[in-house]
């Protein structure tokens, strides 16, 4: 499913201090391109020196219509008058960073003459640039500091995996099975909107259909893929045929998804059409595999849950949703788990495959699960709602932490997590922004990196720190609505 994204680095100059400059700017944009790709995520492509209107546009318009170029790094070694990036910035269709940057670490004192300065003018450059980028009011992430610096380094790599967020969100497929848990408002949404502002074409197939495919997996697909399952997981169960029978979900899901070329999938409970068992089991490889998943119909959380995979260093981001409170007084937490269908990839230990029954829907047979404890450590939950008009992408930071009580007889995959800066203030703020309960929880996706996405796709973002407070944030989301009127 991974793609070999590239940037193209794109370095701004002008002709007017001759020849050698020119040749000087692009000796050492090629070797910053190299060093940096040796340290980054992704490539960094040099595209040459961009001395006029003409190259700017033309690499612009080879960005666009690359289907690898996951965004631009831009930076103006000397000074690179801006109307000269005009029409290129106003074409531009992909996620745009201005690194500003200079060559040199140190001011030269003893050496240091005009031919340097003409040479090494990016404070000027970078000013000029600023404005343009300004004036055209496009979204962009700017990027400060030397770039051998590895902070610098560190915030490009992680702008880098966004904009791969923003690309696999433009490709996005979701392939329905059975429409949205009945009477729910929050997982209901406008697809026409995600569709044009996100990219997410989202589009139902019958549960029969997928019942009728699983009758086409053979057993030496389902015995490869059972083995696959004992050596990733604790086998936990006498009934074999409830694993066996989570692997021909998986392997007849993962054929549709893959046929219609879909990153993402949701099912529901309540259709169970020719099924014996609803997915949990097969759901959870497959996000551990990088497929978004989210359950009851809900396309929206099962979209993200496939972008911020794609967003993340490690991929451990999951499906989760909120079930139930720990409200001791100094000693309160939020416990985050699903019937069945929580990625492994939030495990702190070796996952257990367990046969429980299901209590909920109409399932024949007990379905096999993973049973596992999330991990501890930082962590952001986030959750993409429809507002009526526009997309709001809230996120909240916690910090997740060991189970506080064993929980024998929930024999489901969990997560506990400390809200911050506590659970009551952090709870009035998500429900005052209108947090669903589901969420995508991830380790390796900060807040920041979601913020960034949300520029680059256009979208509202709510960012629920440990400084946010209910009545602030109420008069913030106040304003917010009045601007987004206004667009």
């Amino acid at each position: 499913m991974k793609k070999d994204y590239v940037f193209y680095f794109i370095v701004g100059t002008q002709d007017l201090y001759g020849p050698e400059v020119l040749k000087t700017v692009a000796e050492r944009a090629g070797e910053m391109a190299a060093e940096l790709s040796s340290r980054l995520p992704y490539p960094l492509v040099f595209t040459g020196a961009a001395s006029s209107d003409g190259e700017i546009c033309a690499v612009m318009r080879r960005a666009n219509a690359d289907p690898l170029c996951a965004g631009i790094v831009t930076w103006c070694h000397t000074f690179s008058p801006g109307k000269m990036w005009l029409g290129g910035l106003a074409d531009l269709r992909k996620p745009y960073c201005h690194l500003a940057t200079q060559y040199n670490t140190a001011i030269p004192g003893d050496e240091i003459d005009m031919d340097f300065m003409n040479l090494n003018q990016a404070a000027h450059g970078d000013r000029e640039h600023g404005f343009t980028a300004a004036r055209l009011r496009i979204p962009r992430k700017i990027i400060a500091g030397h770039w051998k610096d590895a902070k610098v380094i560190s915030r490009l790599g992680e702008w880098m995996r966004t904009a791969v967020g923003a690309a696999v969100s433009r490709e996005m497929k979701v392939m329905r099975f059975g429409d949205n848990m009945r009477w729910v408002a929050v997982t209901e949404g406008d697809k026409i909107e995600a569709q044009i502002r996100l990219g997410w074409r989202v589009n139902t197939n019958a549960v029969g259909d997928l019942a009728a495919e699983m009758k086409a997996v053979t057993e030496s697909e389902i015995d490869s893929l059972t083995e696959q399952y004992l050596s990733l997981y604790t086998l936990d169960t006498d009934d074999l045929a409830a694993v066996r029978y989570q692997a021909r979900e998986e392997i007849a899901i993962k054929r549709m998804l893959d046929a219609e070329g879909c990153m993402a999938f949701s099912d529901t409970f309540q259709d169970l059409y020719g099924l014996e068992q609803l997915p949990g089991l097969a759901a959870q490889h497959l996000m551990y595999l990088g497929y978004g998943f989210a359950g009851e119909g809900d396309w929206k959380t099962a979209a993200l849950t496939a972008v911020m995979k794609a967003m993340g260093s490690e991929g451990a981001s999951g499906f989760m949703e909120d079930y139930t409170y720990h409200l001791v007084s100094g000693n309160e937490y939020s416990l985050g788990a699903h019937m069945l269908e929580v990625c492994p990839s939030l495990a702190a230990d070796r996952p257990r495959i367990q046969t429980h029954p299901l209590s909920i829907g109409m399932n024949e047979k007990d379905p096999a699960r993973l049973v596992f404890d999330g991990r501890e450590g930082p962590a952001v939950v986030a959750a993409l709602i429809d507002m009526g008009g526009r997309m709001r992408l809230i996120a909240q930071d916690i910090e997740c932490v060991k189970p506080i009580m064993p929980m024998p007889k929930l024999p489901v995959a969990r997560v506990m997590w400390r809200v911050l800066p506590d659970l009551q203030t952090g709870v009035e703020c998500w429900i005052t922004a209108g947090g669903s309960h589901h969420t995508v929880l991830s380790y390796d996706v900060s807040a920041g990196q979601l913020r960034d996405w949300a520029r680059i796709m256009d979208i509202e973002f709510v960012h629920i720190t440990p400084d946010t407070l209910p009545d602030r944030l109420d008069d913030e989301l106040f304003l917010r609505d009045l601007a987004w009127k206004l667009r």
